[in-house]
This record gives structure tokens, C-alpha cells and sequence, in this order.
């Protein structure tokens, strides 16, 4: 299918970038609150999502935290979450755990990784990690 006749709001592209770009006036529930589609007009719905999400990325407790209170790898956390709240029909990422310490970082890539392939989300990601490489799976060019 080609995009090239929709416009950018309708693509729904996922594009994950290396620095977190949180929006600062908003909390962290807020900017998960904000990838959430417009058509979810159900507060109880919207509140379950960012609930589960914060849950899946180990951060329960923190919806009413500023982005600028948390740290590097929190903050890319909730970047990740926040664009599949968005539920994107592709996905490009780049460097998208290199903020997160290695207890955390296997664990939440894994269940990355796996809501990827549930969802069959095409994806291209860009990594120096080659363990982030080989748990990606699928085609994997090195260079």
C-alpha cells in the first residue's frame, strides 16, 4: 500500500527518535494521553491505556511526574510507550533503549519487541547494540 497520496496525519507513522522529545508542559500521563487516538473519547478507556502502559513500562505511579523530573532512561520509556499508544501502522525507530540501564533494558526490549510482533508492525530500527539487533529478529542488516 503506498502513502504517498495520504496526507501526514492519516499516515500513521510511528517514528521513535534517539532524544525522547517529551512535551515539557505536559505530564507524563498527558503526553501518553496525547498519542492516544481521537476517536477513544472514553476517559475510563484512555485512563486503562495509559494505566497499562506505565505498567508495561515499569513506571505505575509516575502519571503525574514532569519529564523534566525523570531520568534519561524513564523518559525513553515513556517515548516508547507513547508511540504505540499510537498505534502506527509502521515504525521507525532509532536507538530506542541506549538511555535504559541493563537491568531494565532486556526486559522492557523484550516486551517491545513483542508487542512489535503481536501487532505485526513493520519496523526499521538503527542500533549500535547488537543484542538489541539480534532480539529484533526478522531482517537484520549490518553494517
Amino acid at each position: 500500500r503506498t502513502l504517498d497520496n495520504l496526507p501526514p496525519h492519516e499516515r500513521k507513522l510511528g517514528i521513535l527518535f534517539q532524544d525522547d522529545l517529551l512535551f515539557p508542559h505536559l505530564s507524563v500521563a498527558g503526553n501518553l494521553n496525547f498519542a492516544i487516538r481521537p476517536d477513544v473519547r472514553a476517559t475510563a478507556e484512555r485512563h486503562d491505556r495509559i494505566a497499562a502502559a506505565l505498567e508495561a513500562a515499569g513506571l505505575t505511579g509516575f502519571e503525574k511526574r514532569d519529564p523534566a523530573t525523570l531520568s534519561g532512561g524513564q523518559r525513553a520509556r515513556v517515548s516508547v510507550m507513547r508511540v504505540l499508544l499510537s498505534e502506527p501502522q509502521v515504525l521507525l525507530m532509532d536507538e530506542p533503549f541506549s538511555k535504559l540501564d541493563a537491568e531494565t533494558r532486556g526486559q522492557f526490549r523484550d516486551f517491545v519487541f513483542t508487542q512489535i510482533r503481536e501487532r505485526q508492525i513493520p519496523t526499521l530500527m538503527v542500533t549500535h547494540d547488537s543484542e538489541d539487533a539480534d532480539a529484533a529478529g526478522g531482517r537484520i542488516i549490518r553494517l
